[in-house]
């Protein structure tokens, strides 16, 4: 649902002054720590960043794409470890049941989701299936009134945390490739399920990415989400949607990187004037402000087409694809705008250069993105 003016400003005015006057000031405490702390999760709970994408009628905001964009490129202008305590509950935890969920499975569930009382999960990767996501090995065998789940899946954020678990997992071994693949709602207490300590990453220090083992989950027939064989399907439409979101942080997190270039260049002397005097520190900062603007249309514009009902295959991919790529160059040259400065711990420059790594990987590889924007574009015929 799309806010009117006023509320929408109102919503984005209010996530700017958190981000500035909570959520920036604890950033190094965050890396430091790797955890946020519970009091600013809980005035995340207040604001109701956890429901952004939930519909109303279950206690959410229920933003449009685009507002839901406009939210996140507030949010990243903070350490994206932030973003990432609500992110799957507003994404790919919790679409799978927006867009594919019965009426029971709904009112059970989302209610929860969009309070922040329960965290979730989107478990498809695993050791042999990360960008070939239809090559899930994890087994639901039918038995009676339940599905019995084994496997393992890999690299799942908020893990832990996670009161639910999105499956994918294999309900047709006959079938090959995605058709053989179910989705399936899975709460975290079942006995047989196993989650690994924390991995140590690159960055985003604070943001918990864990494994996940099932043995012997019994899951009940009534928590498969969808028709069986139908898995494939719920993962590919709310990765389109991630995209989105993904493309949206990237922008965030590349404007404030140029705001601390443009404050750190105007005060840092060289040869008795300010570095921004420098026409080849202009020239990098041309280019990141020039690159950023274009990512932030395409990331509009491709939520705006969503918004309409249009299908977005293409457009999400290219978003995610030239925001991710995007973000990672502009925060090279911050480094090099910073020199030393930018190198040590100190600014935090560094950190945030660690930090957006990550991007050109989840969601999609960027190779994953280029043929998914080849194949939809041979299919429009240009």
């Amino acid at each position: 649902m799309a806010l009117d003016a006023e509320t929408r400003d109102q919503l984005v005015d209010t996530v700017r002054r958190f981000v500035t006057e909570r959520l920036r000031p604890l950033e190094a405490q965050v890396a430091e720590a790797n955890a946020v702390p519970e009091p600013i999760i809980a005035e995340m709970r207040d604001l109701g960043l956890f429901g952004l994408s939930i519909p109303e009628e279950f206690g959410g905001l229920d933003l449009s794409m685009e507002d839901e964009c406009l939210v996140i490129f507030e949010m990243g202008r903070t350490s994206p470890a932030f973003r990432s305590e609500f992110g799957t509950n507003v994404g790919i935890g919790s679409q799978g049941l927006v867009m594919f969920g019965n009426d029971e499975q709904k009112a059970k569930w989302l209610p929860g989701i969009a309070a922040g009382t329960t965290v979730t999960s989107f478990a498809l990767t695993e050791p042999e299936a990360g960008s070939d996501s239809a090559a899930v090995q994890t087994r639901a065998t039918l038995d009676g009134d339940a599905y019995v789940l084994n496997g393992s899946k890999r690299y799942i954020t908020n893990a832990a945390k996670a009161g639910l678990f999105t499956v994918m997992a294999r309900s047709n071994p006959d079938v090959k490739g995605g058709g053989g693949v179910s989705a399936f709602l899975v709460p975290s207490d079942l006995p047989g399920i196993t989650v690994g300590p924390p991995e140590k990453k690159m960055g985003q220090h604070g943001a918990q990415i864990h494994d996940i083992t099932f043995d012997n989950v019994r899951v009940p027939v009534e928590n498969r989400l969808g028709e069986e064989g139908e898995g494939f399907k719920v993962a590919m439409q709310v990765l389109d949607k991630g995209r989105l979101h993904i493309g949206a942080l990237c922008v965030g997190v590349a404007e404030r990187l140029i705001a601390d270039c443009v404050a750190y260049a105007g005060e840092r002397k060289q040869f008795g004037q300010a570095l921004s005097n420098f026409q080849m520190v202009q020239a990098m900062i041309a280019d990141c402000k020039t690159e950023c603007m274009a990512a932030r249309a395409l990331v509009l514009e491709s939520a705006r087409k969503r918004d309409a009902g249009q299908t977005i295959v293409l457009e999400a991919a290219a978003a995610k694809y030239y925001a991710s790529e995007m973000v990672g160059r502009v925060a090279d040259k911050a480094v090099q705008i910073f020199g030393g400065a930018g190198y040590v711990a100190d600014y935090g420059i560094e950190r945030l250069y660690r930090d957006v790594r990550i991007f050109r990987i989840y969601e999609g590889t960027s190779q994953v993105q280029q043929i998914v924007i080849a194949r939809e574009t041979m299919k429009r015929g240009g």
